[in-house]
C-alpha cells in the first residue's frame, strides 16, 4: 500500500483542484455578469482541450515512459497560466485563460491513471481493491473541498474565485514533484510503442466506447448545470455544496467497499446497471429537484453512476490497453469519455436551458443514459455469446 501513497495524495489534490473549480466557475462567470450561452461555452472548453490534450500527453508519456515529469511541467504551466483570471478582460481573455490552464491539467488525470492501474496490477490483472483504496483519496478531497468551497464563497462572494483557482494548483504542482518516476519495463527498453488501431477495431472495444460516450454525455448536466440549475431553484451556495458532497460521500463509500460488489457482475453488466440507474437519476432530478430529501437520494445515486462506471471502465481499458497502450488507451477513455461529450452536452446544453430552461438539460441527459444502456448491452452481448443466444 505504501507504494501508491503518493498516487492517493496527487489524486486528492487533483480532485480538490477540480472541486473548487468546476462545480463554480458557472458561478463566478455568472457574477461577471455573462449569458447563459457565454457560461455553456466557457464552462466547455476544458472538455474541448480533452479532445486531443489527454491523448497527446498519453501518447507521449507511453513512448518516454516519463509521467511524473510531465505531470510536473503540467502543473507549473497551469498554474502560471492560472494567473490571467485575475484580470477580467472579457469573454475572450477568458476563454484564452481558461484553454491554457486546461490544455496542461486535462492530461494530468490519464497519466496518474495509467500510472496507478500499472501499480495495482498483479500478474497483469487489474487489483480493483486497490484502485478504490487509491481512488477513494480523490473523492474525498473532492468532497472536502467542494463542501468548503460552498461555505467560503457564500461568506466572501464569488470574487475570490480566480485566488482559490491559483492557490488550487499550486498545491498541485507540489504534490506532482513528490511523484515516483514510475515507468514501466517496455518504456525503459524500447521507444516503440505498440499499435493501437487493432484494438480499437474489436467490436466490444467500439461498443464499450459508444457506452462511455452517452453514459458520460448524460453526466454532463450535472457537471456543467447542476450549480447554475439549483441556484435557479432558490438554493443556496452552502446547500449547493452540500449537495455536491453528498454524492462524492457515496462515491467514497463504493471505491472503498467496491472489492465486495464489482465481482457480483461482469464489467459490462456493471455498465448496464449503471446506466439505467442514471436515466433515473436525471429523469428524478429533472421532475422533482426542488424536493430537497428526493434530490439528495438522486444525489446518492452517484455511488452506482459514477464511482461503480468509472471503476469498470478503468479496468475495461487496463484489460484492453495493457503495457505500451496503458497510457493512450486511459487517454482515450477520457478524450471519447469526457472530452467530446463535455463539448456537445456544454454547447447543446446551453442552447436548451437558454431556450427551454435548465429543466429540459437534464430530460436530455436522461435519455442519453439510455442510449448509453443499450451500447453496455451489445457489449455484454458480444462478451457473453453463448448467454446472449440461449
Amino acid at each position: 500500500m505504501r507504494q501508491v501513497l503518493p498516487f492517493a495524495a496527487l489524486s486528492a489534490v487533483y480532485c480538490a483542484h477540480g472541486a473548487l473549480m468546476n462545480p463554480f466557475l458557472p458561478l463566478w462567470l455568472k457574477s461577471l455578469g455573462l449569458s447563459l450561452v457565454s457560461i455553456s461555452v466557457l464552462t466547455s472548453i476544458q472538455a474541448a482541450t480533452r479532445m486531443f490534450a489527454p491523448y497527446a500527453w498519453g501518447a507521449l508519456s507511453d513512448r518516454t515512459g516519463e509521467r511524473a515529469r510531465l505531470m510536473r511541467w503540467g502543473a507549473g504551466l497551469a498554474l502560471l497560466a492560472s494567473a490571467g483570471l485575475w484580470w477580467n478582460g472579457g469573454f475572450w481573455w477568458l476563454g484564452l485563460v481558461l484553454l491554457v490552464v486546461y490544455l496542461q491539467t486535462s492530461g494530468m488525470m490519464p497519466m496518474t491513471e495509467a500510472a496507478v492501474a500499472h501499480v495495482v496490477s498483479r500478474g497483469g490483472v487489474f487489483d480493483t481493491k486497490l484502485y478504490g483504496r487509491v481512488r477513494l483519496w480523490g473523492s474525498l478531497g473532492f468532497m472536502l473541498a467542494v463542501m468548503a468551497a460552498g461555505a467560503w464563497y457564500e461568506h466572501v462572494g464569488m470574487a475570490s474565485f480566480p485566488l482559490v483557482v491559483s492557490l488550487s494548483l499550486a498545491a498541485l504542482l507540489v504534490f506532482a514533484f513528490r511523484m515516483p518516476d514510475v515507468k514501466e519495463q517496455h518504456a525503459a527498453s524500447s521507444l516503440t510503442a505498440s499499435p493501437i488501431l487493432p484494438v480499437l477495431l474489436q467490436p466490444a472495444v467500439r461498443w464499450f466506447f459508444a457506452s462511455a460516450f452517452f453514459h458520460i454525455l448524460s453526466h454532463m448536466g450535472i457537471y456543467s448545470f447542476f450549480s447554475l440549475y439549483l441556484d435557479s431553484l432558490g438554493y443556496s451556495k452552502t446547500m449547493i455544496g452540500v449537495l455536491w458532497a453528498v454524492s462524492v460521500t457515496v462515491e467514497i463509500g463504493w471505491f472503498f467497499t467496491q472489492s465486495r460488489w464489482i465481482p457480483r457482475l461482469s464489467l459490462s453488466g456493471w455498465l448496464i446497471l449503471c446506466a439505467a440507474v442514471m436515466a433515473l437519476r436525471m429523469g428524478v432530478t429533472a421532475s422533482m429537484a426542488s424536493v430537497l430529501w428526493l434530490l439528495a437520494v438522486m444525489q446518492a445515486l452517484h455511488a452506482l453512476t459514477f464511482a461503480a462506471h468509472h471503476s469498470a471502465c478503468i479496468a475495461m481499458v487496463s484489460h484492453h490497453f495493457p503495457g505500451s497502450l496503458r497510457g493512450r488507451g486511459q487517454a482515450l477513455y477520457t478524450v471519447i469519455g469526457y472530452g467530446v461529450p463535455g463539448v456537445i452536452g456544454g454547447l447543446a446544453g446551453g442552447q436548451l436551458s437558454a431556450r427551454w430552461g435548465l429543466q429540459s438539460v437534464f430530460w436530455a441527459t436522461a435519455m442519453m443514459a439510455v442510449c448509453a444502456m443499450l451500447c453496455a448491452l451489445r457489449v455484454w452481448r458480444l462478451n457473453h455469446p453463448t448467454a446472449s443466444n440461449a
